[in-house]
Parts: structure tokens; C-alpha cells; sequence
């Protein structure tokens, strides 16, 4: 996929999974394994800015990763590093990703708009 415009919406992502993360002090972090969810940063990309996500942990190991604000190319096969702090906590390989930000514009675009067989039920008002 080639998008018009580096900044296109169909680069943008704000969801991901990774398989069985590699969590360098606590395997996997007490907080994630009480809560099943846990705040942190993380990046994928060597010199990026950190991104606040969400992570939540799936029973083999692997999280779902929900960026607080949708993040440019991220690509299967990168490293998804996560932090907390200065500390690192881990990190695991990209292996799937949620729907792009334009995806879900489309599906709000549609949601939207009647279907003409919802348009030919409505009685006309008398």
C-alpha cells in the first residue's frame, strides 16, 4: 500500500500486538499481571518519541498495545519497546495492527449515511 501523502491517515495506527513480550525485570510486570492493564510509554523506533499506551496482557504472553494518540508506519516485524520512567521494561515483535485512522473515518463516513433500504422505509410524513 502506497499512500498520497506521508501524513495520510492510513499510516496512522493506534492499536498493535506483539508476541510474547521479553520483560527484562519482572517477568511480566506485577502491575500488568494484578490489572491486566498497565500505563506506559513506548517506541518503535530507535531515536522516536515515546508514546503513552495501554498495554493488556493475553494469556500467551503477547500484549495488545492501545497508543493514547495514533502513531506513523509502524510495520509487523519492528520492536515495540516499553518503558516506564527511565526504566525499560521489555519489549516484543510487532505482529498485528488494529485498523489505520482512515479505516475507521471510512467506517464512521458509512455508519453515518442511511442505506437506501432505510431511506425507502421511512413513510413520508402526510
Amino acid at each position: 500500500f502506497k499512500a498520497p501523502s506521508r501524513d495520510h491517515p492510513a499510516l496512522y495506527r493506534d492499536l498493535l500486538r506483539t508476541n510474547r513480550v521479553h520483560w527484562i525485570a519482572e517477568e511480566p510486570p506485577a502491575e500488568l499481571v494484578r490489572e491486566k492493564m498497565m500505563e506506559c510509554h513506548f517506541r518503535f523506533r530507535h531515536q522516536m518519541a515515546l508514546v503513552p499506551c495501554v498495554l493488556t496482557l493475553n494469556q500467551d504472553g503477547s500484549v495488545w498495545v492501545t497508543l493514547v494518540k495514533p502513531a506513523r508506519a509502524i510495520t509487523p516485524g519492528q520492536f515495540a519497546v516499553f518503558y516506564k520512567g527511565d526504566e525499560c521494561l521489555g519489549s516484543g515483535k510487532i505482529l498485528r495492527m488494529g485498523p489505520s485512522v482512515y479505516t475507521l473515518q471510512q467506517g464512521k463516513n458509512r455508519e453515518e449515511t442511511p442505506k437506501k433500504e432505510e431511506i425507502d422505509k421511512i413513510e413520508p410524513a402526510t
